[in-house]
């Protein structure tokens, strides 16, 4: 099957660089909300009799549903900001919120959602994607009583979930856009960095089984080490840091900011992707789908030709590869809507309703 990989416009990464300081347009009040799946079984067997869900929507419930999912030791919240929300959710915006119910779900894990701070610690069970789609599947169909989506579209962790929504609940979405992420197997650089932060922890004497009373020390170096290395673009930081000086400064600055996360929630954040494959699944793929990367995407590589293999096996997908620039920020470059939301305007323009929304 041919493989089409969308030409990019000239304008796109221009536009990217200034994406968090435009004056974004004006969407409806995000509502926030919380939701109990009850008794709860995970791929592991273990269950939870209660397992609190937390999700921000925008827009009234009688538009058309969109899913929209974060990355890793991100959240609902961390989606609303004016270079991404600002940018696809106003009025004559790609996602117009007069016209769409955005649901935006804290995954399993994180945000305000269940997760092992909670209380249980290192005895939550050890999740992985599928259990947090499956929380983010009930949420949608049981908690808001949404039976169709017009879109799943993720970035990041939300990418790869995007693909497992997919190849899980084929007939229950009109179209999929994963974002900064690939359906193959977690391996290479990217599962070798989240390990590193993983076993940094663990092996810390500070976290003891994860009941410590203090946030284990190397939680804050490993994380500051792992963006650095997988985030950020390497043509961005030759640029913000051109001489030891200035990269002394970008650092010590990173290892000064402020760094709330728990170290029990960071590691299973990072470790529930340990067994992430979407790829021997991918014939059960339905919907019209639109992949967007960038090319200085240090996780998720494009020179490796993992998602040129994949997508050339389906007949109803294409690939959109941001340019690297300046102006592009590697792996975080999705973040910023600038760079494809025209071109996701575009798919989903032409991308066919497969079914009545029923919406609640």
């Amino acid at each position: 099957m041919e493989l089409r990989r969308l030409l990019p416009a000239a304008a796109a990464a221009a536009l990217g660089f200034f994406a968090a300081t435009v004056q974004a347009a004006d969407y409806p009040k995000p509502v926030e909300g919380d939701w109990v799946a009850k008794d709860f079984t995970f791929h592991t067997g273990e269950t939870l009799p209660e397992v609190k869900l937390h999700y921000v929507t925008v827009g009234d419930p009688s538009g058309e549903p969109v899913l929209v999912l974060h990355g890793t030791a991100g959240s609902a919240a961390s989606m609303l900001t004016p270079g991404f929300a600002g940018e696809l959710f106003g009025a004559g915006q790609p996602l117009d919120a007069t016209k769409y119910f955005i649901i935006l779900p804290d995954a399993l894990g994180a945000g305000k959602s269940a997760k092992p701070s909670d209380g249980l610690r290192a005895k939550f069970p050890r999740y992985n994607y599928d259990d947090m789609v499956m929380a983010q599947h009930r949420l949608v169909t049981e908690g808001l009583g949404v039976r169709h989506l017009r879109l799943v579209l993720g970035n990041s962790m939300g990418g790869m979930h995007t693909w497992v929504w997919g190849v899980t609940y084929p007939d229950e979405m009109d179209a999929l856009v994963p974002m900064a992420s690939q359906p193959t197997e977690m391996s290479s650089r990217n599962w070798m960095m989240r390990r590193m932060i993983i076993d940094s922890v663990r092996n810390d004497p500070d976290w003891k089984n994860g009941d410590y009373t203090a946030q284990p020390k190397a939680l804050r170096v490993a994380n500051a080490f792992y963006g650095i290395a997988t985030n950020g673009g390497t043509l961005a930081y030759q640029a913000a840091a051109p001489t030891r000086e200035k990269a002394d400064k970008f650092l010590d600055e990173r290892l000064a900011a402020p760094f709330p996360n728990d170290a029990n929630d960071f590691m299973y954040q990072w470790d529930a992707s340990r067994d992430y494959n979407a790829a021997p699944r991918l014939d059960r793929l339905k919907a019209p789908l639109l992949a967007v990367n960038s090319a200085d995407d240090e996780r998720n590589p494009p020179e490796t030709g993992v998602l040129d293999r994949a997508i050339a096996k389906l007949p109803n997908a294409k690939v959109y590869l941001i340019p690297a620039s300046e102006q592009t920020r590697g792996h975080g470059t999705t973040g910023i809507a600038n760079f494809w939301k025209e071109q996701v305007r575009a798919f989903l323009e032409t991308a066919p309703r497969r079914t009545a929304t029923a919406a609640k």
